[in-house]
C-alpha cells in the first residue's frame, strides 16, 4: 500500500524511530524528535549492498516530490551510478566557483599590464567566444574536451588566429585558477596537437616600390580627419591603437614629441615619439578641426575614439587593403631604416619593440636615444616626402648612424 498525505500528517513520534513504506524503496522515517524524513533504500550498483539515501524532510519535500526524487535516484542506479556519490558531487559543484567568476577576476588582475586597446580585445574575446559556453560551468569540472569544443566553434568560422587566442586566454585563466588554489590542474596543455594548423601566410605590407603610389592615393582621400590619422600613423610608425587613443594633451609642442601614456601602449610602458616637421604641420592643420576636444582623431563623436577598423576601412576604400595593413607601415619603415644604415637599437626603440635581452632592455629604457630618434624620424618623414614627389630616393648614410 502506498502512503497518503493523511497518513503522513497523522504519523506521530514514538519511543523509537519507525518507518512507513510507500513502495519502490521510498520510506518515511518518523523520528523520536517528531521529524519526518524521506529515505530511499536501494542496492549500491558497485557493491550490491543495501544502502540508504536521505532525500529530505517532510513537509519541505512533499509526498509527490519525494516520489519524483526516488524516480531520479532509480534512474541513476540503472546507469550504474550511486545516488549518494552523485549527491555529494552535486553539493561540491554547487559550492564551486564558475569559470566566469574566475575569468573576470583574472581580467581585473591583469588589465593594468595591458593597453586600453588590448584590454578591450581580451574582454571582447571573453564575452563573445568563451563565457557563453564555459561561463556558468564550475572550474573544477572543466576538462580538455570541454575547452576543445569552445575552440572548435571558432575554428569552424575559419578564424584560426582567433581560435589560437581563445585557447591561449582560457589557458591563462586556468593558470590563474591553479595559482590561486581554485583548481589543481590546467587542462589546456592537453590540447597540444588538437588545433587546426594555421596556414602559412605572408604578412601584407607596403614595399619601397609601392610607397609613391600609396602616398599619392592617400593624399587624394577626401576625409581630412581619417586621411590625417593614416598619414600620422605612417609618419610616426606607431601602432594603430595608440593613434586611435591619441589626445592633444599628449603632444609636447616645445619638445616636438608625442608622449604616449602607458595605458595606450601595447607593452604597458610609456613611450615618447619624436615628431618630424611634417607630423607637426599635420597636427597644426588638424587642430582647428578636432582641437576643441580631447581626442586628436575621431569619426563621429569627439569624445569617442575611432573603431579598431576605421583606418583599415580607409585602405579598403583606397583599394589598398589587399596589399597592406596599417600594421604593415611599421614593417616597411623598419626595413627601409635598416637598409639605410640606422643602428638596430635606435630603430627598435623608435618602434617601441620590447628588448629581448633584459640587460640591454634596461639600458635602452634609461637611455632612450631621443636625439638619435629625432634624427631618424625627420629622415623618415623626408623620405616619405621624396617618395610622394616621385624623386629618386637614395639612402643618405654611407655609414651607420645613431
Amino acid at each position: 500500500m502506498t502512503l497518503t498525505n493523511t497518513q503522513i500528517e497523522h504519523a506521530k513520534p514514538k519511543d523509537k524511530p519507525y518507518r512507513l513504506n510507500d513502495g519502490e524503496g521510498l520510506q518515511l522515517e518518523v523520528r523520536v524528535s517528531g521529524a519526518r524524513v524521506w529515505i530511499y533504500r536501494y542496492r549500491n550498483p558497485a557493491t550490491k549492498k543495501q544502502t540508504i539515501l536521505t532525500i529530505g524532510e517532510y513537509p519541505r519535500i512533499t509526498l509527490k516530490q519525494a516520489r519524483k526524487l526516488v524516480g531520479d535516484a532509480k534512474g541513476l542506479v540503472k546507469e550504474g551510478i550511486d545516488p549518494n556519490n552523485h549527491k555529494q558531487q552535486q553539493r561540491i559543484i554547487s559550492k564551486a566557483e564558475r569559470f566566469k567568476e574566475v575569468a573576470l577576476e583574472w581580467f581585473e588582475n591583469r588589465k593594468g599590464a595591458w593597453s586600453q586597446a588590448n584590454g578591450e580585445q581580451v574582454m571582447d574575446c571573453l564575452v563573445k567566444d568563451i563565457l557563453p559556453y564555459l561561463g556558468e560551468i564550475p572550474m573544477e569540472t572543466l576538462s580538455a574536451p570541454d575547452v576543445l569544443q569552445v575552440v572548435r566553434r571558432v575554428e569552424a568560422r575559419g578564424a584560426l588566429d582567433k581560435a589560437s587566442k581563445v585557447k591561449q586566454r582560457i589557458g591563462a585563466v586556468f593558470r590563474y585558477a591553479v595559482a590561486t588554489g581554485r583548481v589543481k590542474y590546467n587542462p589546456v596543455p592537453d590540447l597540444a596537437g588538437a588545433l587546426q594548423p594555421k596556414p602559412v601566410s605572408h604578412f601584407k605590407a607596403l614595399t619601397p616600390a609601392s610607397l609613391p603610389d600609396f602616398l599619392k592615393d592617400l593624399a587624394a582621400y577626401k576625409s581630412e580627419i581619417m586621411r590625417s590619422a593614416v598619414q600620422f600613423t605612417l609618419l610616426t610608425l606607431s601602432r594603430s591603437g595608440s593613434v586611435r587613443m591619441a589626445q592633444w594633451s599628449e603632444i609636447d609642442w616645445e619638445a616636438k614629441e608625442w608622449r604616449i601614456p602607458s595605458e595606450h601602449m601595447k607593452m604597458g610602458v610609456a613611450h615618447a615619439i619624436p615628431l618630424a616637421t611634417q607630423a607637426l604641420n599635420l597636427l597644426e592643420r588638424l587642430q582647428p578641426i578636432t582641437g576643441h576636444g580631447a581626442l586628436i582623431f575621431y569619426t563621429e563623436k569627439r569624445d569617442k575614439p575611432m573603431s579598431s577598423n576605421a583606418m583599415l576601412s580607409v585602405l579598403k576604400r583606397m583599394g589598398w587593403n589587399d596589399r597592406t595593413t596599417i600594421h604593415g607601415f611599421r614593417a616597411v619603415g623598419s626595413s627601409i631604416m635598416y637598409e639605410s644604415g640606422f643602428q638596430r637599437h635606435v630603430i627598435e626603440k623608435a618602434l617601441a619593440h620590447a628588448e629581448r635581452n633584459e640587460v640591454a632592455g634596461a639600458y635602452n629604457y634609461m637611455a632612450s636615444y631621443l636625439p638619435e630618434r629625432h634624427t631618424l624620424m625627420q629622415w623618415w618623414a623626408d623620405y616619405l616626402d621624396n617618395c610622394h614627389r616621385g624623386a629618386k630616393v637614395i639612402p643618405i648614410f654611407s655609414t651607420k648612424v645613431g
